[in-house]
């Protein structure tokens, strides 16, 4: 019998068996206008906290709907520990980061701003929309959290202690992210620069301190993009949790 995939959603309220609860308009629309479902038909809700329930549409009309909740799915399980600060980059590519970033893991994402990043604002309502969405596709049962941004000096002076960060070195002195990560243990961060890369002074200054490990992603040059999810790709198949079985 083949897997059969369901609509998941991601829903603020408290979850339990025999529950009911209101989705709002945008999640009403989904249902009935771009999925074309309908009274009776199952769904799965999640809250990053109870696990993941199944579900019924009880009432669904023009902007409301109504579900019905039963028996639990899945059980809320701790996710990997892995933060990802970035520059942020232009729009396109930022919601294609933060998509991507949620689908392979990533705990928490951290803005940074760096000399050369060139994005003057982030719209943090739209990066959630778009890690909400990844993560009811990629059947997560959290939301990474996603945190304001910070100048890079005010984000390393209150740097948590006990948490690595892996810095992705595009100068081509640092060692393979493979060998760096045989002497790291989690938590784990990882940090990419902006489209046109760290300044000088802020590689020299990063180097420097104690929590900072450089890194290489090989001989090419990657887009900002690309390196952040090489590099969150690499550090979960070596030392994260894709070792780990996906729930059936």
């Amino acid at each position: 019998m083949g897997y059969e995939p369901v609509i998941r959603l991601y829903v603020d309220a408290s979850l339990g068996e025999g529950g009911s609860l209101g989705l709002d308009r945008a999640q009403t629309h989904y249902l009935k206008s771009v999925m074309r479902r309908g009274e009776g038909d199952a769904v799965a809700v999640f809250n990053g906290r109870d696990g993941e329930f199944a579900a019924r549409i009880s009432e669904i009309g023009r902007g409301s709907c109504s579900l019905a909740i039963g028996a639990q799915r899945r059980k809320q399980q701790a996710e990997a520990d892995l933060w990802l600060v970035f520059a942020p980059i232009k729009h396109a590519r930022l919601d294609f980061l933060v998509e991507k970033a949620t689908e392979l893991g990533a705990s928490a994402l951290l803005p940074a701003m760096t000399a050369r990043t060139n994005v003057a604002r982030v719209n943090l309502d739209r990066l959630r929309a778009n890690a909400i969405e990844a993560a009811e596709q990629s059947e997560r049962l959290t939301i990474p959290e996603i945190r304001p941004p910070q100048k890079l000096d005010a984000l390393l002076r209150s740097w948590p202690a006990g948490r690595s960060l892996i810095l992705c070195d595009e100068s081509g002195t640092a060692p393979p992210l493979a060998d760096a990560l045989a002497s790291l243990k989690p938590p784990l961060a990882v940090m990419t620069g902006p489209e046109g890369g760290f300044a000088d002074s802020e590689l020299d200054a990063m180097r420097n301190l104690p929590f900072v490990c450089p890194v290489g992603l090989g001989p090419r040059i990657l887009r900002a993009d690309t390196a952040a999810l090489a590099a969150l790709a690499a550090i979960q198949a070596l030392a994260g949790d894709w070792r780990r079985e996906r729930p059936r």
